[in-house]
């Protein structure tokens, strides 16, 4: 995938993408509610609470090749730090609802790519269907499901989304495009991967460390002209954990 770095160019993909990500308001907007002394929840044990059994297993899967974790040798992964967790709080966000979006359309299926989202789905429903899309599409040429796919053949679905050479319109979604739902997955997954701990991802600020972000101390002013040098205090997030 264009958009994917592989394990040796990983870490400096995602010091790129943190200037890029704000640490309050990712994706819409969730509810700053979390306590600071509840704990982050264990991935393994985290029920979903908008995702079915099926889409949970694939949301697993292909956040763990977009962010490959520890097992591939190149730090904390999508895996390590909730990703997973984060996407699913999403979905019954503002955010996931679109409640902040206008759609009321015409929506220009045609139109340039400039016009932006051209579809009457929420995040919700570009969730549910591009899904399906994708597990109907590997059911059709591999037999599996995508989950029980190898990482190889994962990352070829993957790529195959991002490009388009997967028609979902042959798959009978209509609408929205195979590089629709691979952009709203990717970009959701950096979110949760770079986002503060109190949106549910970035499990004890693992991704911070690793690229040297401050999080959310009031002020690091003293540091801001100091290029080249490692910030030497440790993140913190707004649910009052410290790193």
């Amino acid at each position: 995938m264009a958009s994917q770095p592989d394990n040796m160019s990983r870490r400096a993909f995602l010091r790129g993408s943190a200037t890029l990500i704000p640490t309050v308001g990712l994706a819409g907007g969730v509810s700053l509610t979390v306590q600071a002394d509840e704990p982050a929840p264990n991935l393994s044990e985290y029920q979903p609470v908008f995702f079915g059994e099926d889409e949970w297993s694939f949301l697993l899967a292909a956040c763990d090749r977009l962010i490959p974790g520890e097992h591939a040798g190149s730090g904390p992964g999508a895996l390590d730090t909730n990703v997973p967790i984060f996407l699913d709080r999403q979905m019954d966000s503002p955010y996931g609802h679109a409640e902040r979006w206008y759609m009321e359309g015409p929506f220009d299926l045609d139109g340039s790519p400039d016009l932006g989202f051209q579809y009457s789905y929420s995040p919700r429903e570009v969730y549910q269907k591009g899904i399906a899309m994708t597990q109907q599409y590997c059911r059709q040429e591999h037999g599996k499901r995508f989950e029980q796919l190898d990482g190889d053949t994962q990352d070829a679905v993957l790529k195959g989304l991002e490009a388009n050479d997967i028609d979902f319109a042959s798959l009978g979604e209509r609408q929205m495009q195979a590089s629709d739902f691979f952009s709203h997955l990717l970009e959701n997954t950096k979110e949760g991967y770079l986002s503060d701990p109190i949106h549910g991802g970035n499990k004890h600020m693992a991704a911070w460390k690793m690229v040297g972000f401050p999080g959310a101390r009031a002020s690091y002013r003293d540091w801001v002209d100091q290029h080249d040098v490692e910030y030497p205090l440790g993140p913190v997030s707004l649910n009052g954990e410290r790193g």
